[in-house]
């Protein structure tokens, strides 16, 4: 896909690291779409650093409203290294996203992810079903810059066969709704538009643009091309042409080449090129939406066929709203990045970001509630030059004072130790990638407040963690530690879902817990001592 041109997506799974570097151009490894899926898998700042686009995945299209599951027997130790899990032991992501209930939290995401990459596109696939287009109008309006419509008949190893018989719809239908739906409220511009499920052929293609498709994703058909004969065994690791398993005895059937993808996408362009010019089509952006070039074709010998009405799918977008701007894209959203915190870090410790010194420096700052995903950009910076590794311990020390606003400490890379007196919202330390992040009450309060008592930080704080250390004086609120897989935290109680599936990592709750402690955890270490 590097060598043609185009992207491929990691998938949930992760990446690792060693694909990142690129010596050869024509051997580059690195998948260009980074995606982050509930269970967080190998999600970690450099992971982010090192993307194109950072897909946040809330359906798929053969499994909608299901999450996933990795047999054990599939977790190999290269996949538990890349997971940050335990080889043979069973991996399940979770249906709903931790952080996401709202649209608003998934707002909330997309901006964290922004500020963890800000050079990277930010994507949200979702799933062809009836609604979806009012669901995309949200997430434009939550700044994606890119919405993916997965349809029904698209594969994965690891759906349900509940999910792959019963759920999802086609994805003409849900591109079509999507794409009418976004112009109407003019936010088509604003947002590039992608199908995926089956697209095998030029005439797929063509169809998905005239229904309003700008990307199109392909999976099965770049799968059948390299080898894979749909033995559908995806899930018991015997492939038998060493495509979807991790048994080394099978993989060595593998005969696939990089050669035969780019010879089926030059082909398949090939014949787009020939479609279009018969159709007198110059530009493949004159396609986008035009309906009119679609025929209502009925099989002649099923008389039932002739009592569909497409009317509705094949509505021409602009006759919602004539003179719309519908070049997918063309309107970027305002992040107000030059607006950020880390801004000051950044500037400030240029000399350390660079390689030029290891002198450790220290800040002394007010926080307040405004200041969103504060770290995020910081370890970027420190990703993106010295990898997971991250800095030397301590060698960036910021103490705030005040109430620090949603996704404090995001991501925080190794070597950066920050400090708040005072307390902070949701998702504290989400994703913590090697930093340290150490939260108590203001040192100025009432001699009979008792920290153990009082909830200092929100909801959904560690989510995701992969290394690093948390010390917080007080209460969290629900979901904490959920999908830790490396990071050590100390706390005095939390709320319910507390540790819901860990995969690594130590917790110490000094107190007590809610409802559903440590359900559907796989590995790692939770202490409770209720004092």
């Amino acid at each position: 896909m590097n060598r043609v041109g185009g992207k491929s997506n990691t998938g949930e799974g992760g990446e690792d690291s060693d694909r990142w570097i690129v010596n050869d151009p024509n051997l580059n490894k690195r998948s260009a779409i980074k995606q982050v899926a509930s269970g967080r898998f190998g999600v970690t700042a450099a992971y982010l650093a090192n993307s194109d686009e950072l897909q946040i995945k809330m359906a798929q299209g053969a499994k909608p409203g299901e999450g996933g599951e990795l047999p054990g027997h599939k977790v190999s130790v290269d996949i538990a290294r890349t997971r940050h899990s335990i080889p043979g032991v069973g991996l399940i992501s979770p249906p709903p996203h931790h952080d996401i209930y709202s649209i608003e939290d998934l707002g909330e995401l997309i901006y964290d992810l922004k500020c963890s990459n800000p050079k990277a596109r930010i994507s949200v696939k979702l799933v062809s079903e009836v609604g979806v287009g009012i669901v995309a109008s949200g997430v434009a309006k939550g700044k994606a810059e890119h919405i993916t419509i997965s349809g029904h008949d698209g594969g994965t190893g690891a759906s349900s066969w509940t999910g792959i018989k019963n759920a999802g719809l086609p994805w003409e239908l849900g591109i079509s709704e999507t794409h009418q739906v976004l112009v109407a409220n003019d936010l088509r511009s604003r947002v590039v538009l992608q199908c995926d499920g089956q697209i095998r052929t030029a005439f797929d293609v063509l169809v998905a643009a005239i229904l309003g498709a700008d990307e199109f994703g392909f999976s099965t058909a770049p799968l059948i091309v390299i080898g894979c004969i749909m033995m559908r065994k995806c899930h018991l690791n015997t492939c038998p042409v060493g495509v979807a398993t991790q048994d080394p005895e099978l993989r060595k059937k593998f005969e696939g080449k990089p050669e035969y993808l780019v010879n089926y996408l030059f082909l398949l362009a090939e014949e787009i090129r020939t479609e279009m010019a018969k159709l007198g089509i110059r530009k493949f952006q004159e396609l986008i939406g035009r309906t009119a070039l679609l025929r209502f074709k009925p099989d002649p010998n099923n008389p039932k066929a002739n009592l569909l009405d497409y009317t509705m799918i094949l509505c021409n977008a602009l006759s919602l709203r004539p003179e719309t701007n519908i070049v997918g894209g063309s309107v970027s959203h305002d992040f107000e990045l030059d607006k950020r915190l880390d801004n000051k870090i950044i500037a400030a410790a240029k000399s350390i970001l660079d390689g030029t010194s290891n002198k450790p420096i220290h800040f002394d700052l007010p926080i307040a509630n405004q200041d969103r995903a504060f770290g995020a950009t910081l370890s970027y910076y420190i990703a993106l030059k010295y990898g997971e590794e991250g800095l030397p311990d301590d060698l960036i020390k910021i103490k705030f004072k005040g109430s620090a606003g949603q996704s404090f400490c995001l991501f925080l890379a190794k070597g950066v130790v920050v400090e708040l007196e005072g307390d902070s919202n949701d998702y504290v330390g989400k994703g913590l990638s090697g930093g340290e992040v150490i939260v108590y009450p203001p040192r100025d309060m009432r001699p009979d407040f008792k920290s153990e008592e009082n909830i200092i930080v929100g909801n959904v704080c560690l989510y995701g963690a992969t290394s690093g250390k948390a010390f917080i004086r007080g209460i969290a609120a629900e979901r904490f530690c959920v999908r830790n897989s490396g990071a050590t935290a100390v706390i005095e109680g939390v709320g319910d879902h507390g540790c819901e599936y860990m995969t690594g990592g130590v917790a110490l709750i000094l107190g007590t817990t809610g409802r559903n402690f440590a359900a559907g955890m796989s590995g790692g270490i939770a202490f409770v001592y209720d004092v």
